[in-house]
């Protein structure tokens, strides 16, 4: 199946009582090549009207924090857990989730993102248990994974507030910059990693490729070599990413 075969079978999707009250059916947007997908909860009512995603209030929203960590919706794909509006703003029902997840569950099979950054509580919960990893049990514990990224067997995931919550509480702006900017870094590789001692400890198979997947084709911002090299001081070939150091690797 390609995405455009995708998308018009969810257009005309009746297969829960949620099609009686939507108006358009969203299937994701953005780019088909990209190496990050954002999973939001559903449709608000200006998208539902016009079928298109975060066009509302949430969308500007969106669009000034994608502004501020210079990146734009070209270098994204975006789509939701549950592709129709729910009525009077509703928590999803989990069997609304189960009938619906099969067309986002295409959709990564088809765009096959490096990462995916789920929005919120049920897109956070959904894309934890698809991937086995531990879940939160409450709202409140969610809120300790945003800008933390995960690996899976063969992808990355970065839980991230929704832009919704800065229409209540813009005292979380900066914090959610913070989180945000991970979506930037995530978007490439570390420009040191083709020569890093990392890639080839990596490639021989010295070290466990977690390294490379977290920072080096992660969060290399993070990473206490790549800091180093930017700041211009020497650090030893068996230093790790995380500035601990390997003495197996020294007389490599």
């Amino acid at each position: 199946m390609e995405i455009d075969d995708l998308n018009k079978e969810i257009r005309k999707c009746k297969k829960c009582r949620l099609y009686k009250t939507r108006t358009n059916a969203l299937p994701g947007e953005g780019n088909l090549n990209a190496k990050l997908m954002l999973i939001a909860q559903a449709p608000g009512e200006k998208e539902d009207s016009a079928g298109k995603m975060f066009i509302g209030p949430t969308g500007k929203v969106l669009d000034e924090l994608l502004r501020d960590i210079n990146v734009s919706r070209n270098d994204i794909y975006m789509t939701n857990l549950v592709k129709c509006i729910l009525p009077n703003y509703r928590k999803p029902k989990k069997d609304e989730i189960d009938t619906c997840i099969q067309y986002l569950d295409k959709e990564i099979e088809l765009i096959n993102p490096d990462t995916l950054a789920p929005l919120g509580y049920y897109s956070i919960r959904y894309i934890f248990e698809k991937y086995n990893l531990s879940l939160p049990k409450t709202k409140e514990e969610s809120s300790n994974l945003y800008g933390r990224i995960f690996l899976t067997k063969n992808r990355k995931i970065l839980p991230l507030k929704h832009p919704t919550a800065l229409l209540f509480n813009e005292s979380i702006r900066e914090k959610m910059i913070n989180n945000y900017r991970k979506i930037k870094t995530l978007l490439k590789d570390c420009k040191w990693y083709p020569g890093c001692p990392m890639n080839r400890f990596s490639r021989e198979g010295k070290i466990n490729k977690r390294w490379i997947q977290l920072y080096c084709r992660g969060d290399w911002e993070s990473c206490i070599r790549y800091q180093m090299e930017e700041r211009g001081e020497f650090h030893p070939d068996w230093m790790l990413p995380d500035g601990s150091f390997d003495e197996k690797l020294k007389n490599e």
